[in-house]
């Protein structure tokens, strides 16, 4: 039986195959349906090419843009009807909630450009906190940069260069993040206690660019200049990997003036970093990093590289690690610290002995 017309095929004596009376008028059918089929196929593709090619002249984008309104956005808090409260959060100013996304429904790339309007305000807003509220000052770099050339600048403290005693790199990571930024949504959506490096650079007053060039010409031009034998380093996410590579640039240097490095959920990776054994050994005794994670701050996590120890973050939001980890990360600088001293004061006594010993002998000689 045929399986597409529905008729039998019969053979008899010598000659070809013969068709039943009946299946003669079918096949007619069938071959009329089969033609009306394809005439009918056809005109659907015909229909298809042309809806392409319709839509093919509409630029979607300008077609969008009727029903936007222009991108246009205030250019201070005040104008934005936002303010920063007591405990660091944004919040409007008349409704007393935090920030909206969504200020407009069914308007998605309004509401992005608001929001980076909003992110830049912000960035210059911690900007003037780092320079009146934590005293820092502004340093642009290359310090010899001639007219027309691009440059960048970092923010120190007064005494960053000349304290004999301590000192603290910050270095963000990728992205929109400026200097005094660990994530600008956090600033936004949670407070600035979380989102800005404020409470690191507070903390490390009682007692920057994201690239790996960057790292490299601050380290060059002001760390290695500064006088402080304990240099602590806090780099979170691809900063991590930026001081990986002032390491591999760097070892010896670093190694002298570095006493302890906390790394926050770090994007390095000592193979394709090419680093070598002496600072992978360096880094398993005088780093950490705390790593997002749904286990309990602080619990120590399988390294899967051999660097350095890896401990939760007690939080799986990446760009929160540095804040939740906070007090860890000083604790830990405080234990390095002391564990240092106590060194050098082993050291020193040894050396005392041995030289008393040997004015006991030649006096004895004598």
């Amino acid at each position: 039986m045929c399986p597409v017309t529905g008729f039998f095929l019969v053979t008899r004596g010598r000659g070809g195959p013969m068709l039943c009376h009946l299946c003669a008028s079918t096949i007619t059918l069938c071959i009329l349906w089969i033609t009306m089929a394809q005439v009918s196929g056809q005109e659907d593709k015909e229909k298809t090419t042309a809806l392409k090619d319709l839509l093919s002249r509409i630029d979607l984008d300008e077609l969008m843009k009727k029903d936007e309104p222009p991108f246009t956005f205030p250019k201070t808090l005040e104008e934005f009807e936002y303010a920063f409260d007591e405990d660091g959060q944004l919040r409007h100013i008349k409704t007393g909630e935090r920030f909206v996304f969504n200020a407009r429904e069914d308007l998605h790339r309004w509401n992005q450009k608001r929001y980076e309007a909003l992110g830049e305000i912000i960035t210059q807003y911690v900007y003037k906190l780092l320079e009146e509220k934590c005293k820092l000052r502004k340093e642009v770099i290359p310090v010899d940069a001639s007219d027309g050339e691009p440059t960048s600048f970092i923010y120190m403290s007064s005494d960053a260069l000349t304290n004999p005693s301590k000192l603290l790199i910050l270095i963000q990571g990728s992205g929109v993040v400026r200097a005094g930024q660990w994530a600008r949504r956090l600033i936004i959506n949670q407070d600035l206690n979380s989102g800005t490096q404020i409470p690191f650079i507070e903390r490390a007053m009682e007692g920057s660019a994201s690239s790996e060039e960057h790292v490299l010409y601050v380290w060059d031009y002001f760390v290695s200049k500064a006088l402080a034998k304990n240099v602590f380093i806090v780099a979170h996410s691809y900063g991590g990997l930026s001081f990986v590579e002032l390491m591999n640039q760097r070892e010896i240097q670093v190694k002298n003036k570095v006493c302890a490095v906390a790394l926050t959920d770090s994007s390095h990776n000592i193979w394709l970093q090419d680093t070598s054994k002496g600072t992978q050994d360096w880094m398993h005794q005088c780093c950490q990093n705390w790593v997002s994670s749904p286990e309990p701050l602080d619990t120590p996590l399988d390294s899967m590289l051999p660097d350095c120890p890896r401990f939760s973050a007690g939080t799986e939001r990446h760009e929160l690690t540095s804040w939740i980890s906070f007090k860890s990360i000083f604790k830990f600088f405080s234990e390095a610290l002391k564990a240092k001293e106590d060194e050098e004061q082993e050291e020193n006594s040894n050396t005392v002995t041995t030289r008393s010993s040997s004015h006991k002998n030649k006096h004895q000689d004598l």
